[in-house]
This record gives structure tokens, C-alpha cells and sequence, in this order.
């Protein structure tokens, strides 16, 4: 689907999107620039395919400024959003490798409130990292990250700018954010959940409780709702019974939440992709710029026409009959050059009459055909012989055409034995796949995973359930049959 027609079906005045995996050598002008929005993209620096963010605003919406990056140091000095806080705490390397990955994004708008009040509002477009349990430096460098982000948005409250946080935060929150949060370990003590817990107030919108600056807009809407995910496992089919994880939230501060928040809400039903999409209506009014911040890509210099595309040497020029007429000669010229060349080798080689009495090589098919020692049969002549009757009895129609019978019944007995014995042959070199066991649960044919995580059992083939994950309750959701494949 092109990117018009997404942002039609969402008619959102800013959408967010994450894990675009757009670099940008392979970014396209049909998706960066869509008539009616303007468009701002963080890229992976770091590795081709990978993470990267993308905001998109209707003009009418248009940001007074647009940055990448948490750090400030991709920021150009003209057009930024500033605001960066205290990161004394990270090295130069450090603050590079956090944003090197593509994964923040921010712009910065003018808004109207119901009380005809202008104010600020920065909206930070975040794609947070995964903690792969393999590797626990990518924990690390997500808890630095969150720490960064914290520091980047606590900075621009303080300067009196109302935030949003929105995007993929990679952390179920609380239990009712997790479908099988009571099957892990030290569920409240993950790392994660304890950073949101700081960062976040009352989900209740109740003053006096909270803690942090923001509020998870959903659950201020939502508090109690059930089974509100946002992602799910593609490779188990959770989607088909919901059961997944919350890991994409719309967060506000306290007063913006409180104050001009209409209401927050999931999308489960649009698919496309592992997650769904979220958003959030604000009883607000957009100022839009009346200029595109310089981050804008329409002011990439492929796209603004300042730099010539490769495709533009590959197309002739107006001149086009002309150009053909000589590419037609040049290309007779070759031709002739071509025929010159190839008499030249033909006539080369010295004639039979010059080069003397020669003994020829044979042909190949000079070993099958009749020696000239022997008279060929067809120049035999027989004497001509005395007619002498014969010795075999003429046989009646009916025995002709029972022989005939017998003679076909052989032949298609003679066939079938050889194609019986060819098929045996290849089933015994060729055993086929062995069927597949049946589940315990369902007693239905299981499937054949590949373990994929590094260790011992790397590469091993098993069986499980062929039915879709879901809650162990549920009887029509995946058994608990595992069964490893034995090596051929």
C-alpha cells in the first residue's frame, strides 16, 4: 500500500511510525514526499535495514522545529528543538551509539488551546531497543537509553514546553499489559518496568499519588481494561486469540493529560504488521509554521532538485532522433566491422590446393556407418529363383487376432513390471518426509520448529502444537506438546 494511501486510511494530523528500516540510500521520493504532509525520518547510522523512525505532519500541522536524535549531537543549529539537560553522565561515544541506531525523533509545534491559548507542544517519536536476554549489553543500552530520553524530556518540561512520548517502548508496563505476566520471573523487578514506574504518575489521573512528570494516556482512559495489547508473537499466531503484550504507548505530561486529552485508544484491528497502531485526540488546535523545518526531507537535495538523479543519465535527451539515426549507423558499422572481421578469420586458413596432400581426421559418425570393403545389400542382385511354396500353415482371423491379444497383454505387462520396478527404486532412494506425530492435546498433526537460540541445541528440529498460542485456559489455543525430531 503507498504511503498516501496510509495516511488517508489514518487521517491523523501527525503520525509516528517506528522500525521503518529506511536508510537513506534507499529512501524514495513517493515515500518521503506525499502531497498534503511534510515528512521527517531518523536513519540508522549504524547498519543497513535497522530500526529508524519517521514522523509525518499535514501541513496544517506543520512544526516550527525538527531534530534526530536525543543527544544533540546530529543537531544542525538551525532549526532544532534545543532543550538537552544535564548528560554529564555520558561520554561523547556513549551519546553517539545511543543515537546512531535511528531511534528518536522530535518536532516541535505551536498549539491553540479551547481557552484560545498558545502554547508549546514537543512531540518525541521513539523507537526504544530491545533487550535480547542473549546479550545482556543491549540491556545496558537500553537502560541508557531510557535514562537519555528521561533527561531529554524532563529538560524540555522545564523549559515550559508541554511533551508526548509515543512510540515503541518495548516494556509491558504493568501485569495487565502482559498476557502471561504471572508465569515470569520477577515481574515487577525488571529493570524496564522499574524505569516507567519512575517516569510515570498515577495511571488514575488522581492528583496526590504520582510520581513522575508523565501519565500512560491509556490506562488514564482505560484503568481497568483487559487484554489491551498492542503486539504479538507472528511466529505462534498470538493475534488470532489476542494474546500479546502492551508495548506502544501515547505518554503526556500531567497537565496536557489532565486538561486536553479527549481520549486514547488502540487499534487492533488494522493489521500489517506485529503491532498495531495507537493514538490519542487532543482537544487542541494546530498553529502550523508557515516554513518546513530544514529537517524536512523534501529539502533533501535529491528531492529538491538540486542535485540530478543517476536516472537522469541513463534517459536520452530531446534529441532523440537524431541520437537514434547515429546509434543506427554506428551500429551498422560494428555490424560490418563484425563481417570483415569474421571473413577475415574464415579466409585465413590456407586452402586444401595450397596446403598440400593432407590425411583428414574422421568423423565420429564415420565409425557407424557400413565398411565400402562389403557390397552394399542394395547393390546385391538375386537369381532369380524358382517360386516354391510355403512352408508355414496360414492362420484363420481368429488366431490372428488372439495372438494379436496376447502379444499386447505381454507388452503391457513387460511396461508395467518396469515402471513398478522404477518406482520402487525411487521410493527406496528417495524416502519422502516421515508424517508428522500427533499432539497430545488435540491428537493433530504437529509442526517442525528449528531452535534458532544460540547453545547446545542449536539448529535441532522439534514438533509441537500446530494450533496458535493463547491462554493456557482456552482449549482451543496451542497444548503443551513438545517432541524432539530424531535425526535422519
Amino acid at each position: 500500500m503507498a504511503m498516501g494511501r496510509i495516511l488517508q486510511e489514518l487521517d491523523a494530523d501527525i503520525v509516528c511510525l517506528q522500525e521503518t528500516k529506511v536508510t537513506r540510500d534507499v529512501l524514495t521520493e513517493p515515500l518521503a514526499i506525499v502531497e498534503g504532509y511534510n515528512s521527517y525520518f531518523s536513519f540508522s547510522r549504524s547498519r543497513g535495514g535497522y530500526s529508524g523512525v519517521a514522523t509525518f505532519c499535514k501541513d496544517s500541522a506543520t512544526p516550527v522545529a525538527a531534530e534526530e536524535g536525543l543527544s544533540g549531537l546530529f543537531a544542525t543549529q538551525n532549526g532544532d528543538v534545543g532543550c538537552y539537560g544535564n548528560m554529564d553522565e555520558f561520554t561523547q561515544e556513549e551519546l553517539r551509539a545511543l543515537d546512531s541506531e535511528g531511534r528518536a525523533l522530535l518536532t516541535q509545534h505551536k498549539i491553540r488551546t479551547w481557552e484560545g491559548k498558545e502554547k508549546t507542544l514537543t512531540l518525541i517519536n521513539v523507537y526504544c531497543p530491545h533487550a535480547d536476554p542473549g546479550k545482556p549489553e543491549r540491556l545496558t543500552f537500553k537502560l541508557r537509553f531510557y535514562r537519555l530520553l528521561q533527561i531529554r524530556a524532563e529538560a524540555l518540561l522545564v523549559a515550559g514546553s508541554h511533551v508526548i512520548i509515543l512510540g515503541d517502548l518495548n516494556t509491558a508496563h504493568r501485569p495487565i499489559d502482559h498476557c502471561d505476566a504471572g508465569n515470569l520471573d520477577c515481574f515487577e523487578e525488571d529493570p524496564g518496568r522499574k524505569w516507567m514506574d519512575g517516569l510515570l504518575g498515577n495511571p488514575g489521573c488522581q492528583a496526590g499519588s504520582h510520581v513522575g512528570p508523565f501519565i500512560d494516556s491509556y490506562r488514564c482512559f482505560h484503568p481497568q481494561q483487559e487484554r489491551a495489547f498492542t503486539c504479538w508473537s507472528v511466529v505462534s499466531g498470538a493475534r488470532y486469540l489476542n494474546y500479546g503484550t502492551r508495548l506502544d504507548y501515547v505518554l503526556g505530561d500531567r497537565t496536557l493529560v489532565i486538561d486536553n486529552f479527549q481520549t486514547s485508544f488502540l487499534l487492533p484491528e488494522v493489521m500489517g504488521s506485529d503491532h498495531c497502531p495507537i493514538g490519542a485526540i487532543l482537544n487542541v488546535s494546530c498553529v502550523p509554521a508557515k516554513q518546513c523545518p530544514p529537517l524536512c526531507t523534501r529539502f533533501l537535495p535529491e528531492f529538491a532538485g538540486t542535485q540530478l538523479k543517476i536516472l537522469r543519465f541513463l534517459v536520452p535527451l530531446e534529441q532523440g532522433p537524431v541520437l537514434e539515426q547515429s546509434v543506427l549507423q554506428f551500429s551498422d558499422q560494428t555490424q560490418v566491422q563484425k563481417r570483415q572481421n569474421k571473413v577475415r578469420v574464415c579466409t585465413s586458413r590456407p586452402r586444401p590446393s595450397q596446403a598440400g596432400p593432407r590425411r583428414s581426421q574422421k568423423n565420429l559418425t564415420s565409425y557407424f556407418q557400413p565398411s565400402s570393403s562389403r557390397p552394399k545389400t542394395s547393390d546385391l542382385k538375386l537369381p532369380n529363383l524358382p517360386l516354391v511354396g510355403t512352408l508355414v500353415t496360414p492362420k484363420t482371423p481368429e488366431e490372428e487376432a488372439m495372438t494379436k491379444v496376447v502379444e499386447e497383454q505381454a507388452k503391457a505387462s513387460d511396461t508395467k513390471d518396469e515402471k513398478e520396478g522404477q518406482s520402487s527404486f525411487w521410493k527406496s532412494v528417495l524416502g519422502g518426509p516421515s508424517p508428522m506425530p500427533l499432539c497430545r492435546g488435540h491428537r493433530e498433526p504437529c509442526v517442525m520448529r528449528t531452535v534458532k537460540k544460540p547453545g547446545p541445541n542449536l539448529g535441532r528440529h522439534f514438533y509441537m502444537c500446530a494450533r496458535p498460542r493463547g491462554p493456557p485456559s482456552d482449549p482451543s489455543s496451542r497444548c503443551s506438546f513438545f517432541l524432539w525430531s530424531r535425526p535422519s
